[in-house]
């Protein structure tokens, strides 16, 4: 594959699109999968194998940086959806209770398109944003775009949400543990090899879904005029990725492909974020947005230029904490305003759905882990976190207090600051959202998930969020739950075993669809 600089890409100009009629214009196809950080075989991960994205990457062009706005689905579906960062208009605290209509004169892109004569279709069941309106049908004209009038241009979105925990193994290609890679934060045990192939093996399944997609463009002649987005919606639903900054939360796959218009076999280096295909697909259709995007377009050839990208991370469920990112291609810097919480505080679906997290605490409690995975499992945070990415890529060596990197720390600082005051008018924490001395200081012999059970009706955890205590269960808790997992985590290829219910949440679902 080739690295060439969008300069050399990109058409000179974009004036053609004037001259065109609407039955010219390209529609645009945009594909997501849910909960995935670029871990397919095109990006090199060791043991998946993904040869229909692959294809789709070696007709257009893949970018190596490209990062989402935050790490979770609902405030990155609402950036996404704008081509605003979350914060800005409303929309960063995931599961948000008293969505608001959207601020600023911000419309939803496909109420743009709409408006510019195209059909608009999410073919998926999901919205998942924090803003009004935000149903299906509010948002989109159809489910399909066979729906549309003859001629007609469509916009058309879909989500493949298989790769969205729990996660199906693959009995046509399953991935042996001992081909897959770790990152050094987790510790290399047979268990957690396992449950990260039985991830790359789902990864797989939806890459088939995909292929079929693209194979249907195809048989309708369709795929000369139609700009294709691959792209995740966050980072991978593992502990340390999805609802964190670190790369492993905000990194995602990027893919666009347009026949005719982008060459073919690219590898982009440019910093690029999830809003920027807003801004380029309204150019390429030759819509101009009511307020000026935060996104760049792709075309622009002064996206070479650009230095940073900015991340952040609010409320998770009812998990209280806040965190803000700047990353530029060799550092990156993490403001943690919520530095007295642990980073695995209680989360029920963390506990619910994420083997690892068991295995982790297990060995933590133990005095198993080396420096590099037990620092996720402290229970408090430094303030800053300051990553050379040149060296650690992985980010586990905290250089915000060594001197020879001070110029850094406070460039990156000052404009993350900047960023935080004029582009997404931060909010910041108020005192209920930090909720010091809402609840006892501590608790004894049960596990947090317990007592929030026990106590639901005396706290108001959708204003205060879950109680902070940590570590959330005893050694002997931790290893029953993880003692629960085991047999799912080792299940066969084949295998229709149930993933078991780790929370009293889950286990009332259960039983009641039992009843």
């Amino acid at each position: 594959m080739r690295r060439l600089l969008p300069a050399l890409f990109v058409f000179a100009s974009l004036s053609f699109l004037s001259s065109t009629s609407a039955d010219d214009r390209p529609n645009v196809l945009w594909i997501t999968i849910e909960d995935w950080s670029a871990d397919l075989s095109c990006y090199g991960t060791k043991g998946v194998h993904t040869p229909n994205v692959d294809q789709l990457a070696a007709e257009g062009i893949r970018y190596e940086r490209a990062f989402t706005t935050s790490p979770v689905c609902s405030t990155s579906r609402s950036a996404m959806m704008t081509g605003f960062h979350q914060n800005y208009i409303g929309a960063n605290q995931h599961r948000e209770y008293n969505k608001q209509p959207l601020p600023h004169g911000v419309r939803p892109i496909p109420h743009l398109f709409a408006d510019a004569g195209y059909f608009t279709a999410l073919m998926s069941y999901k919205t998942d944003c924090n803003f009004l309106p935000d149903k299906k049908e509010q948002l989109f004209e159809g489910t399909d775009w066979n729906q549309r009038d003859e001629g007609q241009p469509f916009f058309a979105r879909i989500t493949f949400g298989g790769t969205h925990r729990a996660w199906k193994r693959d009995p046509k290609r399953p991935i042996a543990e001992e081909d897959v890679e770790l990152p050094p934060y987790y510790p290399d045990t047979q268990f957690i090899r396992r449950d990260w192939a039985n991830g790359l093996e789902q990864m797989q399944l939806v890459d088939r879904e995909v292929g079929q997609l693209l194979k249907r463009l195809d048989s309708e002649g369709l795929t000369e005029n139609t700009i294709v987005f691959f792209i995740g919606d966050h980072g991978r639903c593992h502990i340390r990725g999805k609802q964190f900054l670190y790369d492993g939360g905000i990194r995602i796959p990027m893919i666009m492909r347009w026949p005719g218009k982008v060459d073919a076999g690219q590898v982009s280096e440019d910093l690029v974020m999830s809003i920027d295909i807003c801004a380029t697909i309204l150019e390429a259709a030759g819509i101009e947005p009511p307020v000026a995007l935060h996104g760049m377009s792709l075309l622009d050839p002064k996206l070479a230029s650009r230095q940073y990208v900015f991340s952040a991370r609010d409320k998770m469920d009812e998990t209280h904490d806040a965190m803000r990112a700047i990353r530029s291609k060799e550092f990156k810097l993490i403001h943690n305003l919520m530095p007295e919480r642990a980073y695995c505080q209680f989360n029920q679906y963390k506990e619910g759905a994420y083997p690892a997290l068991a295995e982790m605490n297990v060995l933590h409690m133990q005095g198993k882990l080396n420096a590099a995975q037990a620092h996720f499992m402290a229970s408090v945070k430094p303030e800053m976190e300051l990553y050379d990415l040149r060296e650690d890529p992985h980010e586990v060596h905290n250089v915000i207090d060594d001197p020879s990197y001070a110029d850094t720390r406070d460039n990156l600082l000052n404009a993350l600051n900047e960023w935080r005051e004029n582009v997404i008018l931060d909010q910041g924490v108020s005192e209920d959202f930090r909720a010091l001395n809402v609840f006892p200081a501590a608790i004894s012999g049960m596990s947090v998930d317990r007592w929030v059970e026990n106590h639901r009706d005396e706290y108001d955890y959708e204003k205060y969020g879950w109680p902070s205590w940590y570590p959330t269960r005893s050694l002997e808790q931790w290893q029953a739950a993880r003692k629960a997992w085991e047999p799912w985590v080792f299940r066969e290829p084949d295998s229709k075993m149930e993933r078991p219910a780790l929370t009293l949440r889950q286990q009332k679902r259960k039983a009641a669809k039992k009843k």
